[in-house]
């Protein structure tokens, strides 16, 4: 009884504290203490809190499962108010938070960021991020393999805590089976086919996300596999003359890209468009069920399908994290653990919601929780997880991504 009546008192006076705060030192030692803080503490504090996620918002899909489905239970559940923020590009909120930082601003306007692969690494390098998060939220100690390598390193960079893990993805290839026979198989059979087929495919100018990943994938074929980037660039020699055949594929499927490689789309978000309108005949991303999601829609025709290179795609894991100067970190705690729950995560894998893949390990949910995943329509133009895992390849560290997306600007768009 005493010690309930302790653990009461402490935490009364710790959301007090936290409440009458005003000064920038109390606040700060406040921010301190909700990492080792009881999660009572955190989610008392959390309640009415207006937190908000500053994250992509080129997907109508996502910005739905944000919107009208975590939003509305999150706020019912925990008293946390979630606002979504649509961006652009990662790399703004990074460099608005370096600024801030070089300001001196400790109080800023960001409390979630949507997060991985060169962003992490920039905003870990320059002190951007709040701190170890992750083993102050439940549902990460409970549901996550924190020990599996594409949980703990992101592009290579270890996570240290800075970011929890959202959810999977993994590359994909869309195509119209009324218009595709026979989707390429490799790199060289996609060239032959473009060849084929002037003006029906293109993909988004680098440094967009999608278009940058499917850089990689030439990079891949074209220069002899992901494993001599897995060291580090530094240790790389002759990396410009390594570099040169994966310039030369991009420049001779250029003339037969969709207005003659003249432009480019600006986005993955319009690429779909040109899809959808069937000016192209393939389109590209890293969710491997929104194609059923959009047949769903009527947005993509019913004839849609996806495909893998027998060579493999593109697996990483994105993260949520914390900014260093977030207003409501208790909240934002909050949130992060509920999209890590066992309800959000397998509503984002149903391709009505999102058709995101788990970040949580499905062997440690229930036995009713996985009974729903086993029995969940994936959609007509899904690809089952066993395809998908047995033609995962790792993102390479993303130190040499920026790289790349420079060379392709020098070497493909400006020639």
């Amino acid at each position: 009884m005493k010690k309930n009546m302790l653990t009461t008192i402490t935490m009364i006076l710790f959301i007090s504290l936290f409440l009458t705060g005003c000064t920038t030192k109390n606040n700060q030692a406040i921010d301190a203490s909700l990492l080792t803080a009881s999660w009572d503490e955190v989610t008392a504090i959390a309640k009415g809190q207006e937190v908000n996620i500053y994250m992509w918002g080129g997907s109508d899909t996502i910005n739905k499962y944000i919107d009208d489905w975590v939003a509305p239970r999150l706020k019912k559940q925990t008293g946390v108010v979630l606002k979504r923020i649509p961006v652009n590009d990662t790399k703004d909120i990074i460099q608005k938070l370096l600024t801030e930082k070089q300001l001196g601003k400790k109080e800023g306007s960001i409390d979630i960021i949507w997060i991985n692969g060169e962003n992490f690494k920039d905003a870990k390098e320059q002190n951007l991020l709040w701190g170890s998060i992750n083993e102050q939220l439940p549902n990460f100690n409970r549901f996550v393999e924190k020990d599996a390598d594409n949980i703990r390193f992101d592009f290579g960079e270890d996570i240290a805590g800075l970011e929890a893990p959202w959810g999977t993805a993994q590359f994909v290839f869309v195509y119209d089976e009324n218009k595709v026979k026979n989707p390429p198989k490799s790199m060289e059979e996609l060239k032959q086919w473009v060849i084929n087929n002037p003006g029906k495919f293109t993909y988004p100018a680098p440094p967009d996300f999608t278009g940058s990943a499917f850089v990689r994938h030439v990079l891949y074929e074209t220069t002899g596999g992901h494993q001599q980037y897995l060291k580090r660039l530094s240790e790389q020699e002759n990396l410009e003359q390594t570099l040169e055949p994966m310039w030369s594929y991009l420049n001779e499927i250029e003339p037969y890209l969709w207005r003659e490689g003249a432009t480019y789309p600006e986005s993955s978000a319009k690429l779909d468009l040109l899809y959808a309108n069937g000016e192209v005949w393939m389109t590209m991303g890293y969710d491997p069920g929104r194609a059923s999601a959009q047949i769903q829609k009527g947005i993509f025709p019913q004839s849609s399908k996806t495909f893998v290179l027998n060579n493999g795609t593109l697996s990483n894991t994105h993260y949520l994290s914390i900014p260093f100067n977030a207003p409501n970190k208790a909240g934002a705690l909050v949130a992060i653990n509920y999209l890590l729950s066992p309800e959000a995560q397998i509503a984002k894998l149903d391709p009505m919601n999102w058709g995101d893949l788990l970040a949580i390990d499905p062997n440690k949910l229930s036995k009713e929780d996985r009974v729903v995943i086993e029995k969940m329509d994936t959609g007509i133009a899904t690809l089952t997880m066993d395809q998908l895992v047995k033609h995962r390849v790792p993102e390479i560290p993303a130190e040499y991504i920026s790289v790349i997306e420079k060379g392709w600007l020098e070497n493909v768009a400006k020639e």
